[in-house]
């Protein structure tokens, strides 16, 4: 790599890292079960002041929810590795903007299997929006009708697989996949299916190392998220690096 390539690397590490500090309290406040409200107090009672930060209550200075080092390592290490395969093109700033709400989703996600709505949707929102403004700036690598597109596409696809069997894919997948399809589509049709073939891959591969470890069975639900988003992300850096 260059050396402008590597301080942009370095650069979107440092975003990710510091997006990454703020992902622990939202985590912990939006990781309840359907129909609760979400968490306003730390385990110990105290009020929570806000929504992004650190998972350390003021008023007792305990820590709470967990993630607390995790969640900035893997953020940091996904935004690096998108500013590496994407360089100094507009998408990028879109790549790192979405990643750290990708990141809060996964987490919420395994603790408790839900995928918010008040993350999913504004999230859809904001990738089409950002791409169209990408797509008007000089340098750009996609094409904005090409994450509509892909973003009706996938989400109608996993639609029908949620019809199909809704206790193997929720409905907040079918929102995410909103998302995902969005960013893939950017790239064309090939990161769409690519992306929606590995995302099932990894989801099967989940499932079965639950069953291996004796962690669940075979009608036992799991989160879905996760996989999906990791698939999106691993095509998304082939797809950029390739364009």
């Amino acid at each position: 790599m260059t050396t402008e390539l590597w301080l942009l690397v370095l650069v979107a590490a440092g975003w990710g890292a510091v997006a990454g500090l703020t992902l622990a309290r939202p985590a912990y406040r939006l990781a309840v079960e359907p129909g609760r409200p979400w968490r306003a107090d730390c385990p110990d009672g105290h009020a929570l002041a806000g929504w992004l930060g650190t998972a350390r209550c003021g008023g007792c200075a305990g820590p709470y929810g967990g993630g607390g080092v995790v969640l900035p390592l893997v953020t940091a290490a996904l935004s690096a590795a998108l500013a590496a395969a994407t360089g100094p093109r507009p998408e990028l700033l879109v790549w790192l903007l979405l990643t750290p709400v990708g990141v809060l989703l996964a987490a919420v996600d395994l603790r408790v299997h839900r995928l918010p709505d008040v993350l999913t949707l504004p999230l859809a929102g904001a990738a089409l929006v950002l791409l169209g403004g990408a797509a008007l700036l000089p340098g750009h690598a996609g094409r904005w009708t090409g994450a509509v597109l892909g973003a009706l596409a996938l989400a109608g696809g996993y639609l029908v697989l949620h019809l199909v069997s809704p206790a193997g894919m929720g409905f907040g997948d079918v929102k995410l996949a909103l998302t995902a399809g969005a960013v893939l589509g950017w790239y064309g049709w090939g990161a769409v299916i690519l992306g929606a073939f590995l995302g099932v891959l990894l989801g099967g591969l989940q499932g079965l190392a639950l069953v291996a470890l004796r962690r669940a069975g075979r009608r036992t639900e799991f989160a879905f998220g996760p996989s999906l988003l990791l698939g999106t992300h691993l095509t998304l850096l082939a797809a950029a690096r390739a364009a």
